[in-house]
């Protein structure tokens, strides 16, 4: 079991920043892949930016590519969303999610575990 738990939501106006943190426990996330999600409301939940645990560079929506940028802290078993330029339309619940394996997936039906979500709002 891997338990993922997200902080670093809010509110922001348009074109401001917010640094979302994913931290991770329960098993060791070497083999592991990670991914954020967003769901507006209304919206089926989409894919934002992903990456392999072991190694290798992030990949990206394009909706995001640019303004997004996902790390990580492997001694603290944590991810980072570090998000600029937000637009309105990136008003959402963030997810952190992971799957066991190394295959980069984008769809929401291929992790195995979620974090709670956290709200980020954005003011035009």
């Amino acid at each position: 079991q891997v338990q993922l738990v997200e902080s670093g939501g809010g509110l922001v106006q348009a074109g401001g920043s917010l640094r979302l943190s994913c931290a991770a426990s329960g098993r060791t996330l070497s083999t592991y892949t990670m991914g954020w999600f967003r769901q507006a409301p209304g919206k089926e939940r989409e894919f934002v930016s992903g990456i392999r645990w072991s190694g290798g560079s992030p990949y990206y929506a394009d909706s995001v590519k640019g303004r997004f940028t996902l790390s990580r802290d492997n001694a603290k078993n944590t991810m980072y969303l570090q998000m600029n330029s937000l637009k309105f339309e990136d008003t959402a619940v963030y997810y952190c999610a992971a799957r066991a394996g190394s295959m980069l997936a984008r769809m929401s039906y291929d992790y195995d575990y979620w974090g709670q979500g956290t709200q980020v709002t954005v003011s035009s």
